[in-house]
């Protein structure tokens, strides 16, 4: 992750810039250009705490296997943000992440939960610590979890039409992570980091829970549904099984203490390679389906 550099004594996240970085980031489906370019960003949607009225900001994010994760920088400044006041006030938000919208649970990290994580966020990137040194003030991390809800996930620009357009959203987002990640590997020094290593294994268990749903859900209901998908709907569901080797690949080598950037590049790199190619043909076959 890089953190986003800001003159806050000049610009304060002006209601301007707020407003345009978010109407980009809802335009594209999460990605920005600018200084967050090439940066994992999320839009917070937090009740004011005197107000009670909707604030959304752009927030940089480290994944966390379940959950991701936001720090109340404030560029720095030595006063917490809005935002952080705002969810101990109310702990329910909501989280764009580019294609989907949730809602979640905000719950402050303390003690060492709160220092092992912040660690890690200045081991990828030493401008947290710069930003604390600067505010005075211990930065606060905060959790957010994802509310378990029936039904599709809704989409930034509504409820998706079909499974179909479901699957091509959720294609979007692993497409996305994995272009990051590679960045992150190919930036990150001689020895992978902590943060980069939970990067890599939040993808590999989105990846191995998503296959899994298929498998027993779409899958299921396309061999029902359209027999004369049986075929390549079983070509598909063995590359899933190819798919989980390359992911116990990585995995096996993100648990080696001393695992280098090129080791890990290697395995990231072959992943992606056989993932995307699964993805596309797994668009093709179901592009008739409706």
């Amino acid at each position: 992750m890089r953190v986003f550099w800001v003159d806050y004594r000049k610009l304060r996240m002006s209601n301007d810039f707020n407003s345009s970085v978010i109407a980009e980031f809802r335009a594209n489906q999460g990605r920005v250009g600018g200084m967050f370019e090439g940066g994992r960003l999320l839009l917070l949607t937090t009740t004011g705490a005197r107000s009670g009225r909707p604030h959304t900001v752009p927030l940089g994010y480290l994944p966390d296997q379940d959950r991701v994760l936001v720090i109340g920088s404030a560029g720095g400044s030595r006063r917490h943000p809005a935002w952080f006041h705002n969810v101990l006030a109310d702990p329910v938000v909501r989280v764009e992440d580019g294609p989907f919208v949730y809602e979640a649970t905000a719950t402050v990290l303390t003690g060492a939960e709160r220092d092992e994580v912040f660690a890690r966020a200045v081991e990828q990137d030493s401008g947290w610590a710069d930003y604390e040194r600067r505010s005075g003030r211990v930065l606060p991390v905060v959790a957010l979890r994802a509310v378990p809800v029936a039904g599709p996930p809704r989409s930034s620009g509504g409820s998706p039409s079909s499974p179909v357009e479901v699957l091509r959203l959720v294609h979007g987002a692993f497409r996305r992570e994995l272009e990051l990640i590679r960045r992150e590997v190919v930036a990150s020094g001689a020895v992978v980091g902590a943060q980069l290593r939970v990067n890599c294994l939040t993808l590999c268990a989105n990846l191995h829970g998503h296959h899994v749903k298929e498998d027993q859900g779409l899958f299921a209901m396309l061999e029902y549904a359209h027999p004369e998908l049986a075929s390549a709907v079983g070509e598909l569901r063995a590359e899933h099984g190819v798919v989980a080797v390359l992911l116990e690949r990585l995995r096996s080598v993100l648990g080696e203490p001393g695992v280098s950037r090129e080791a890990l590049l290697a395995e990231v790199d072959a992943l992606t390679g056989d993932l995307i190619a699964h993805l596309d043909r797994e668009e093709a076959v179901l592009a008739g389906v409706r």
